[in-house]
């Protein structure tokens, strides 16, 4: 990286910090973002993909078994896979071991600086850049379509760089019959309300913020930019419209945001 390229970055990663200088995760937002993160040497791997080691170590493994359940035909042989944002964390090197171990041919959508973590390997087509501005790259790899497209904790980005409707319709265009997609850990408004207004949110928010204060929880108000149950229904109903299985279901409990992410699976048949 030369001096204009690294100033650059430094500048870019400083505008996601607090003025005590610690990442604010609630500013990653946008493909651009996870560059800089990806840039960055002074950040973990969890740090790089938009989350505090906390909310990552050691939980990955939930993650990876939660998808393999979701996801009937990464058990199966010889299929065709695409992790549509896989970052560098645990998570997309299980991916990739289940992939080796059931030959699979895996393809990996993500911007060239994620992806110089993860290793390259015969079975792993490796295709850079944002999706689906890439969409004519994936489907010249992918010819005949694909068994498995996994697109977890990526979709409130998608939100904020294109037309969520156009990732979906472009996935869709590529999926197997018998295929299936998981559009995982979408944090949702709506559900967050409700968790907090309850009481076992209640007790959550006060043991996490250590006062006896309640969340402020507001109904009927528009939160602009905020992914809630609506959106997601809309994407289910388009894919049902399309010809497609869709369902809104929830995470396993031992998953780290379970209680105010859900994830969407759609199948088709």
């Amino acid at each position: 990286m030369n001096t204009t390229e690294h100033n650059r970055t430094q500048q870019n990663t400083e505008s996601l910090r607090h003025d005590d200088h610690k990442l604010d995760f609630s500013q990653v937002k946008r493909y651009k973002d996870f560059v800089a993160l990806a840039k960055d040497k002074s950040l973990s791997k969890y740090e790089k993909i938009g989350f505090p080691d906390s909310f990552r170590e050691g939980k990955e493994g939930f993650i990876f078994e939660d998808i393999l359940k979701k996801l009937p035909n990464l058990n199966g042989q010889h299929k065709t896979v695409l992790d549509i944002g896989p970052g560098c964390s645990d998570l997309p090197h299980m991916i990739i071991n289940k992939c080796r171990e059931n030959a699979h041919t895996l393809g990996l959508l993500d911007s060239p600086e994620m992806l110089s973590f993860l290793p390259n390997d015969t079975f792993i087509i490796k295709i850079l850049g944002l999706y689906p501005e890439n969409q004519d790259e994936v489907i010249k790899n992918f010819q005949s379509g694909v068994d498995v497209i996994i697109c977890y904790s990526v979709l409130h980005h998608i939100y904020e760089d294109t037309s969520i409707y156009k990732f979906l319709d472009s996935c869709l265009e590529i999926l197997k019959p018998e295929g299936e997609m998981l559009i995982g850990d979408i944090p949702n408004a709506s559900k967050r309300k409700r968790f907090f207004a309850s009481n076992t949110g209640k007790v959550f928010h006060r043991k996490f913020t250590g006062n006896n204060d309640d969340p402020k929880v507001q109904f009927n108000v528009l939160e602009k930019d905020k992914i809630d149950d609506s959106i997601l229904h809309s994407i289910t109903l388009r894919a049902q419209y399309a010809g497609f299985d869709a369902y809104v279901v929830p995470q396993a409990p031992e998953l780290p945001m379970s209680n105010r992410r859900d994830d969407i699976i759609i199948r088709k048949p």
